[in-house]
């Protein structure tokens, strides 16, 4: 695998990325970065997470209520910037792929009036999005899912939506199909005692091979929060075919990924029928 990496422009508040960006990598907290979106896409990520809280009649990006700031808002840090990006690119983030980008909005207010304002504000941007609906999904170059505060008329799958929803572990023995729940994502202190010191228990890594062959059966994507920043882990979640590696230490994964990961592919989002 190889990313090609470009200098980011700040100009026009938007980044020309790396030429291929790696489908693993995860900016967990990504708003914490010197300049949000960007950073996590000159260094070839494909996924990035915004917490947000409905506030004074808009989506404010921020881990808690009282570091809310009325300019640095969900459209403003990444909805614009990505529509910029994917026009630049003639519909796409990375020119070479991969196909979709994922934004994880991670809901941090209550859940349904947050959401009721994220599907208003998506309608925006409806060109570059994935759609969801009830015959299953049409990829589009940035793919919304909703962790968090999770809203129950986001779980409805007889409807159209711009965005999906994060499962957790218990989804997977669900009926839910992966045009709702696209991806499975929980925290791995929660399952997994290894820390990435020595070698992985035989029953946990069982375990984890499980849940990974149990999501990818079913069309979704697996990822891990509270997962300790450790080679050791990254190179373990990499061979059980983990998709997302979550990380803050943006250029020491993507150091991890050009040398390690020997097959950036991942299951593709299904098409309509």
């Amino acid at each position: 695998m190889s990313l090609l990496v470009a200098s980011c422009s700040t100009s026009t508040g938007t980044a020309p990325p790396t030429e291929t960006g790696s489908a693993r990598a995860h900016a967990h907290n990504d708003y914490l970065h010197e300049r949000p979106l960007l950073d996590a896409l000159s260094h070839g990520f494909t996924s990035v997470e915004a917490d947000v809280w409905s506030a004074d009649g808009d989506l404010l990006v921020a881990h808690d209520l009282d570091e809310v700031q009325p300019d640095r808002n969900l459209r403003s840090l990444y909805l614009d910037p990505l529509a910029d990006i994917v026009r630049d690119n003639g519909g796409v983030v990375y020119p070479e792929g991969p196909a979709t980008v994922t934004l994880l909005v991670d809901v941090k207010s209550e859940a349904d009036p947050t959401y009721l304002e994220l599907e208003d504000q998506l309608a925006d941007y409806r060109e570059m999005l994935t759609h969801f609906g009830p015959d299953g999904a049409t990829a589009g170059a940035v793919t919304v899912i909703v962790s968090g505060n999770r809203s129950g008329a986001l779980l409805d799958g007889s409807t159209d939506r711009l965005a999906a929803y994060d499962g957790r572990m218990d989804d997977l023995s669900g009926s839910t199909p992966a045009s709702v729940i696209p991806l499975i994502s929980d925290n791995w202190t929660d399952h997994f005692s290894w820390s990435g010191l020595g070698e992985m228990p035989t029953e946990e890594r069982a375990r984890l091979e499980e849940v990974v062959t149990e999501a990818h059966d079913s069309g979704r994507r697996v990822r891990f929060w509270a997962t300790p920043e450790r080679e050791e882990l990254w190179e373990v979640l990499m061979d059980v075919g983990v998709d997302m590696i979550n990380t803050d230490r943006l250029a020491d994964l993507e150091a991890f990924l050009l040398e390690s990961d020997p097959d950036p592919a991942r299951p593709e989002i299904e098409p309509w029928p």
